[in-house]
């Protein structure tokens, strides 16, 4: 006797090898995107757009420089772009966000969640003042948003998907990064947590992408400085990362219908699998 929850239908499309990917599968959906402006930010805007999709991209100050992102993308890719001024480490910034979001069409599909800060602190100088701002931003504001957006999700009854975003350095031991790597790690648990409280029935799909040395994002001025020059040199990996590359992982997680949660995609051209090697 076969399942019941199998899909007769469908099991028929398949038998005839005729398989539903989905064209714009994205189009018309509210993705919520703070820090959307930035160097990763804007390519997976762009990339949203080109999809169809309704970006709502949130940022903390310099108007001037948000608006002249918002007239290039439209003119670039074609359809609207919805800014919002606020702050995701506090509580009222993370209300606003959400609510412009809504007010696009009524509920919300999409997270995106780019936010956090570098914390560059040299390990001599490493305190717990130090640690506390990093967790404040790494951790503390992407993970409470990513509540808040999934609670209002189910509230709605929408299917939808979360993004956070950790860093190499957050699944893989770099030796200085204890003040950005252990908020960023601490990250991709909670993650995982949240896809199993909003998963099942609720279908909220949580997961996470940790890119690697990538030409664009918090990671633009370590290379700018040579720091990951020597990874290209021996062969570690073939070349730098581009924003596309973390986009298009994006792009995938955000896919409706999704079979995906809970997982995180290191997305850094093998960076991690062979950086210990010996040349």
């Amino acid at each position: 006797m076969p399942s019941r929850f199998l899909d007769a239908d469908q099991a028929k499309r398949h038998a005839e090898h005729r398989y539903d990917f989905g064209r714009k599968a994205l189009a018309g959906r509210v993705v919520l995107l703070p820090g959307g402006a930035g160097g990763l930010g804007a390519a997976i805007t762009a990339l949203l757009l080109q999809d169809g999709a309704l970006p709502v991209v949130a940022y903390r100050s310099a108007r001037g420089r948000a608006l002249a992102f918002q007239q290039k993308l439209q003119d670039l890719y074609g359809g609207p772009v919805t800014l919002v001024e606020a702050d995701v480490g506090q509580a009222e910034g993370r209300q606003r966000c959400l609510d412009a979001a809504f007010e696009v069409k009524g509920e919300l599909y999409g997270l995106v969640a780019l936010t956090g800060d570098p914390a560059r602190v040299k390990p001599h100088e490493l305190d717990a003042r130090a640690l506390a701002a990093s967790f404040a931003a790494n951790y503390e504001a992407p993970v409470l948003l990513a509540r808040a957006a999934a609670e209002r999700m189910v509230a709605k009854g929408t299917r939808g998907a979360i993004v956070l975003f950790s860093s190499m350095q957050g699944v893989h031991p770099f030796e200085g990064s204890l003040a950005y790597a252990g908020p960023k790690a601490a990250l991709v648990q909670a993650a995982r947590i949240l896809a199993k409280e909003f998963g099942g029935a609720a279908d909220i799909r949580v997961n996470v992408v940790a890119p690697g040395a990538t030409t664009a994002g918090m990671a633009r001025a370590s290379i700018d400085s040579g720091k990951y020059d020597p990874y290209v040199e021996r062969g570690v990996i073939p070349r730098f990362g581009r924003p596309e590359d973390v986009a298009k992982v994006v792009r995938l997680l955000l896919e409706p219908d999704s079979y995906l949660t809970g997982q995180v995609i290191t997305v850094d051209g093998g960076l991690t699998l062979r950086r210990d090697l010996q040349p």
